[in-house]
């Protein structure tokens, strides 16, 4: 078996698509500076580039029909991403990649700018050949329709190709302004705190974020100080003698959030452990567990996030909080403190996995000659 991002094309010989998995917008992205790319008539002129055989060179063949001195250049061997970096360095104006690669790739590429939708969208399909029967088609069908009945597929598509959505959220410059300029200073501290404690190092830092922004000066107005913004009993409580010092207060919040997920019930298990251990790391255990108790007076289960998430608001009420052994709480805090954490966790898990790959672009030798990767799209003979 073989798997790549293949676009439906219906005259593809020797070959049977499966039912569409996603649905692949194209889009034109140009170099900021230019004047606005707002419609078709203003490719015209430009130094344009796409991939071939990707769906999106269709497009513009679709679109010369209109306009027949539109003119462009097409690879077989580049990336999506290295087509956008020609893009970013002025070696063309523009290009036309399809929506969900400019959201993917677009944190590394600031100049780019979104255009507009050419054409219709395409779909993402699976493809086997014809010559074989109709098994594996059938087969690989009911696997998809199985994954879109039951969310996986719609959960596959957020956790990739989300991401455009969590930075709209967090603040798209703030956070990838701090990921470059204050997160490199602490990298190496939250490895250490994460071997120390078995956590992943990018998880510690995304708490580290939600906490101070990675602020190790951070103090809020009720006396909660440092990068990980721990209390004084907290701070005790970890031997941190200095809450202001970046490597004690990492240290200390890391092993606070082991101590707290260790002392949870072991029938709370998974990520649902996880994230009830970052909530109380907000709200305290007491609070914590207060919610939990809500959770099964409701009829939930006390063990699952989903239903202790629903509860923890609840504290804010006198009808629920009276029935608790530690009374009110701010209970929506920490269930948007879990989220944000998840968000960055997710952003820095993306960066990191993508920051190899964009180093090679930039490293990549720049002598050889572009037009020797491009084919020539020529205008129709007037």
């Amino acid at each position: 078996l073989g798997a790549a991002a293949l676009p439906l094309l219906a005259d593809s010989p020797g070959i049977h698509y499966t039912r569409s998995i996603i649905q692949m917008q194209p889009l034109v992205v140009y170099r900021r500076g230019l004047n606005s790319i707002d419609e078709p008539a203003d490719l015209v002129g430009l130094e344009l580039g796409t991939l071939s055989e990707a769906g999106t060179s269709q497009a513009l063949l679709a679109l010369q029909r209109d306009y027949p001195s539109l003119t462009w250049k097409e690879s077989h061997e580049l990336e999506v991403a290295e087509l956008m970096a020609r893009v970013e360095s002025g070696t063309l104006d523009a290009a036309i990649i399809f929506d969900h690669q400019f959201r993917l790739n677009r944190l590394f590429f600031p100049n780019v700018e979104r255009g507009f939708f050419l054409g219709e969208p395409l779909s993402l399909a699976w493809a086997v050949p014809s010559g074989r029967g109709l098994g594996l088609l059938e087969a690989a069908n009911q696997f998809l329709q199985e994954l879109q009945e039951n969310g996986t597929l719609e959960q596959l598509v957020s956790r990739y190709f989300g991401h455009d959505d969590y930075l709209e959220y967090v603040g798209t410059r703030t956070f990838l302004a701090h990921l470059d300029e204050r997160l490199p200073n602490y990298t190496e501290l939250f490895k250490q705190a994460a071997r120390d404690t078995n956590f992943d190092w990018k998880l510690l830092a995304a708490v580290g974020y939600q906490e101070s922004h990675w602020d190790p000066n951070a103090v809020s107005p009720t006396g909660v100080r440092g990068l990980m913004m721990l209390t004084n009993p907290t701070a005790s409580e970890m031997g941190v003698a200095d809450r202001t010092d970046a490597a004690q207060s990492i240290d200390g919040g890391a092993r606070y959030l082991r101590s707290i997920k260790d002392r949870l019930p072991d029938s709370i298990t998974g990520d649902d452990r996880l994230y009830m251990a970052m909530a109380a790391y907000n709200v305290g255990l007491g609070h914590l567990y207060d919610a939990r108790k809500i959770a099964e007076l409701r009829g939930g289960d006390p063990d699952r996030w989903q239903d202790v998430r629903a509860a923890l608001p609840l504290l804010q009420e006198r009808e629920w909080h009276s029935q608790t052994r530690h009374g009110y709480a701010r209970g929506g805090e920490p269930v948007i403190y879990v989220r944000n954490i998840r968000r960055y966790y997710e952003m820095i898990k993306y960066v990191e996995r993508s920051r190899q790959q964009f180093f090679q672009l930039e490293q990549a030798p720049t002598s050889e000659e572009p037009l020797l990767l491009f084919d020539i799209v020529p205008p129709i003979d007037q």
